[in-house]
């Protein structure tokens, strides 16, 4: 049995293909929208590859208000909606504030004032563990009741404005539900090596910079700061897998769509309840893929935080899902991604 369509923005993304893969297997019609500005239409052909469902797709800035009523026009059927299209790299938002400020904030509106009108009932936002900023040691691990602390860039304010503006929009009266999910650090490629992360430029992640250095494209990997307050003095992280992550939007949408009596927003923490330090990955990368890594310490960067994981009981309990994959295998899969790309002549 078909399920609901469900209308994915920013599908050709990182998350946002990982995601479209997870619901047409579990049985949903995806709709894609991308204005394409850090992805690929070819994506679209790896989705196809694994699942052997094509998802409709149309090449469309949620900025642009009369191209995104027309997508609505045009597929009836949208019951929720997954919203990942949103700029997301925190040096660039600290140099193009307004670029930012406009693309995500602009894109969330337009969405939420078509819902009510084309009867679409659920929307999931991809929210961010930086509205946590530095948790405070008794806030460690961090959980969803965890005080909300000033971002530390425009990226990050954009996250928190977007959270506030969908509990004031339910909060006047409008019938949707929303789930937000807030995402540690999502790394790793589906197993199939026919999606994974592609990063235009040079990467901002950890786990795209250590793959193209394995591979010769960098010639150095920089681990910024190990003087932190740490065990080996490098940052912490909770590093979930995409498809784990992909997964939790998956019970995120059934939750929305078909549990009437659930509250009209929730939070949940999605991650692995575990912290990893930077120099813990970069060595399991060359212990799980055999292949050594050229790096060194650099000083640290503005705006890193020294150390977050999240606690992830109520998505566990609640959602009724949980991050699966052994970190091992998630950066092999990592890797066998980046040979993907080396044998097509991509990278």
């Amino acid at each position: 049995m078909m399920k609901q369509t469900i209308l994915v923005t920013g599908g050709t993304g990182f998350i946002g293909s990982h995601t479209t893969v997870e619901l047409q297997q579990a049985g949903y019609q995806v709709v894609i929208v991308d204005n394409l500005s850090n992805s690929k239409a070819e994506v679209v052909d790896g989705i196809e590859g694994i699942t052997g469902v094509r998802p409709a797709f149309e090449q469309v800035d949620c900025c642009n208000m009369e191209a995104l009523k027309n997508v609505f026009k045009k597929y009836p059927d949208i019951k929720g909606i997954i919203h990942f299209a949103a700029s997301k790299a925190v040096g660039e938002s600290v140099e193009k504030p307004l670029l930012y400020y406009r693309n995500n904030i602009t894109s969330l509106l337009n969405l939420l004032e078509l819902m009510p009108k084309y009867d679409v009932n659920g929307i999931i936002f991809s929210s961010s563990c930086t509205v946590y900023g530095q948790p405070s040691k008794e806030n460690l691990p961090v959980t969803e009741e965890a005080p909300i602390q000033k971002a530390l860039s425009p990226y990050g304010n954009t996250k928190q404005i977007n959270e506030e503006i969908i509990q004031d929009y339910i909060h006047s009266g409008a019938n949707i539900k929303a789930v937000i999910l807030r995402y540690f650090n999502p790394i790793g490629a589906h197993p199939s090596a026919l999606i994974g992360e592609l990063p235009n430029g040079v990467p901002m992640n950890l786990i795209p910079f250590v793959t193209q250095t394995a591979i010769g494209i960098r010639e150095q990997l920089k681990i910024f700061g190990n003087d932190y307050h740490t065990e080996d003095g490098t940052c912490i992280r909770d590093y979930i897998y995409v498809v784990d992550l992909a997964k939790a939007h998956v019970k995120a949408m059934e939750r929305v769509l078909d549990h009437p009596e659930t509250d009209p927003v929730e939070i949940f923490n999605i991650g692995t309840g575990k912290g990893l330090s930077t120099l813990e990955v970069v060595e399991g990368f060359e212990k799980a893929t055999g292949v050594k890594l050229n790096w060194k310490y650099a000083p640290r960067r503005e705006g890193d935080i020294e150390k977050v994981w999240g606690n992830v009981d109520k998505a566990n309990k609640v959602l009724g899902w949980k991050a699966e994959a052994n970190i091992d295998d998630v950066l092999r899969s990592a890797w066998k991604w980046q040979l993907k790309l080396r044998e097509d002549g991509i990278q």
